[in-house]
């Protein structure tokens, strides 16, 4: 089985604006490990640089520095061209993420074609009804010929989660798997995960801003503040006995009309000084400095803004 290994993780963007030139920051020294049949939830409120670690690693961004390295069972590194065999991402939108042209089988036959998984069109149909079963969509030879349109939101997202197990993915990024799904089937999306996640081994990162959904699926849960890990450890540790400042605000947010598009941390005194300058490992149970404070902008800034 693959385990995939991110070091360091750094990612800018830059900004321009007239003849004035700066660089955003979203992902900045970020490092954590996937191992196979483990689950690590990176989560934080929008802007705090989740998917974009999740795209880097899906390598759709290019990151700045650092490096991701997923290996083999007997420690040999994955080559580039294997690299999208065994990593895989699951996309937030079902509703964006399959093209409403072609139908549920073009969709799932496609990769195991450019993957090379199936010879023939016989092969391929048998193997796109497999995976149409494995995440309960049945019957399968009904489903297969539907297009998108014809499916909800959750069957959508389904096939998007058969569309990464195609090319035989042993990591799995699920960027918001069931944030545009609705309440009452969003369980149902999670419990599909955690069953596939068993039967093949596979090694997951569940990004979400929802704590209580990343501890019911999730062995180990980072937090992420303006692209940095502010504290990490085990599940249960994290959400029931949270220690930096920015976590315990997550952990206590209610929703308020009044606070509408406002980030709780920048609430004037709502992260304590301190822990601008540093994260919380619970397996260690020692706070670890940062390199330098995270900087905190004015209200409605977004993350680190250096200038060039």
């Amino acid at each position: 089985m693959t385990a995939l290994e991110v070091r360091d993780l750094v990612k800018d963007y830059p900004i321009r604006s007239g003849l004035r030139r700066s660089t955003l920051r979203a992902v900045n020294h970020v490092s954590f490990t996937l191992k196979p049949g483990r689950t690590v939830a990176l989560v934080g409120e929008s802007g705090s640089g989740k998917s974009t670690v999740a795209k880097t690693i899906a390598r759709l961004e290019r990151p700045t520095g650092g490096e991701i390295i997923a290996t083999k069972d007997d420690g040999t590194r994955v080559g580039n061209r294997e690299y999208r065999d065994h990593v895989q991402m699951v996309f937030q939108d079902p509703f964006a993420s399959l093209n409403p042209f072609h139908s549920i089988e073009h969709h799932l036959a496609r990769p195991l074609k450019l993957h090379g998984k199936t010879k023939g069109s016989a092969e391929t149909r048998e193997r796109v009804e497999q995976l149409l079963e494995r995440v309960n969509l049945t019957p399968a030879a009904d489903m297969a010929p539907r297009r998108p349109h014809e499916l909800s939101g959750g069957q959508r997202q389904r096939v998007a989660i058969a569309r990464a197990l195609a090319p035989g993915a042993q990591v799995v990024i699920a960027d918001e798997p069931v944030s545009m799904l609705d309440v009452s089937i969003r369980l149902g999306v999670l419990n599909l995960l955690a069953r596939l996640q068993r039967e093949d081994n596979l090694a997951v990162l569940y990004i979400t801003h929802d704590l209580a959904t990343a501890r019911h699926f999730s062995d180990d849960i980072l937090v992420m503040y303006r692209g940095r890990v502010v504290e990490r450890g085990p599940a249960d540790e994290v959400i029931l006995n949270p220690r930096h400042s920015y976590t315990q605000l997550l952990a206590a947010a209610a929703p308020n009309p009044d606070e509408r598009g406002r980030s709780l941390a920048d609430s004037p005194g709502a992260i304590s000084r301190a822990d601008l300058a540093r994260g919380y490992d619970h397996v260690t149970g020692e706070w670890y400095e940062f390199d330098r404070p995270v900087s905190v902008p004015a209200q409605g800034a977004g993350p680190e803004v250096s200038p060039s």
